[in-house]
């Protein structure tokens, strides 16, 4: 997918109606970007977008997260153990304590 952002509100504005008119091209729109299909469609319009304002669009290719390829089975384990707490009121780092689940500074620091 392409991922369009746009800082300024004529880029914005450029990108509603682009999103407007091309819907078919359009996966999500969030306010001051949006997400296009995979398409030389996708590209072209958001080259335009780029050439119209500049430095105030940024155009990302990117791809979808599958958790279960991106990520380590021991992130998953711990996220799954944590939103299955007895206490839902625990903070993570409290909760990892005494568990073989890794710390959240450990995860901040490691690349997926």
């Amino acid at each position: 997918m392409l991922l369009i952002v746009t800082y300024s509100s004529h880029a914005r504005q450029t990108l509603r109606n682009a999103c407007r008119s091309h819907e078919e091209s359009v996966v999500r729109r969030f306010g001051r970007a949006a997400l296009l299909t995979e398409t030389e469609y996708s590209a072209f319009l958001a080259c335009r977008l780029r050439i119209r304002h500049g430095a105030d669009v940024q155009v990302e290719r990117t791809t979808p997260f599958n958790e279960f390829l991106d990520l380590p089975e021991e992130i998953r384990t711990a996220a799954t153990a944590y939103e299955h707490r007895e206490t839902p009121n625990t903070p993570y780092d409290k909760f990892v304590v005494g568990t073989d689940h890794p710390s959240s500074e450990s995860m901040r620091t490691r690349e997926l």
